[in-house]
């Protein structure tokens, strides 16, 4: 009798393990398409990602470096201090986008230009998303706004 408990406890913790693998595998899957990790320009050109990978890259955009084509394409740079990607958007760009302004784009990585398909811009006067900022700390750029 004791032998017929065990092992019915022995079966019911195996199927939970199964179950509890079994649904963190479906998690896993379910949001590898929503996870989209930042990357510095720094970290772009030292290890630039795969073309089907989506990804968010965010720093500074260069002065005198938009460039509006035909339509509603822009191209410009985006740098960290330390390297510069050439991105390229096709859409409307929120109103607070300028040069030497924080802004971060979700897009991939093709052929040496970054192919955004979101740009977000700082939304205030004093706003830098905490990714730019850490990003730009780390090349030694970042400049704490001053208080008025």
């Amino acid at each position: 009798m004791k032998t017929l408990k065990k092992r019915r406890r022995v079966q019911v913790i195996m199927v939970a393990v199964v179950a509890l693998v079994a649904a963190t595998a479906l998690i896993g899957w379910a949001l590898q398409d929503g996870i989209n990790f930042f990357r510095s320009p720094s970290e772009v050109i030292a290890e630039p990602p795969k073309p089907t990978e989506i990804f968010r890259i965010g720093g500074l955009v260069e002065e005198g470096s938009i460039i509006r084509g035909q339509g509603e394409t822009v191209h410009f740079v985006v740098t960290d201090g330390g390297e510069s990607v050439k991105v390229s958007f096709t859409g409307v760009l929120p109103d607070l986008f300028t040069e030497n302004q924080g802004m971060v784009g979700t897009g991939s990585y093709v052929n040496g230009v970054f192919e955004a398909t979101e740009i977000l811009a700082k939304h205030d006067e004093t706003y830098m998303p905490k990714e730019v900022v850490d990003a730009l700390k780390e090349q030694g750029v970042y400049q704490e706004a001053e208080d008025s």
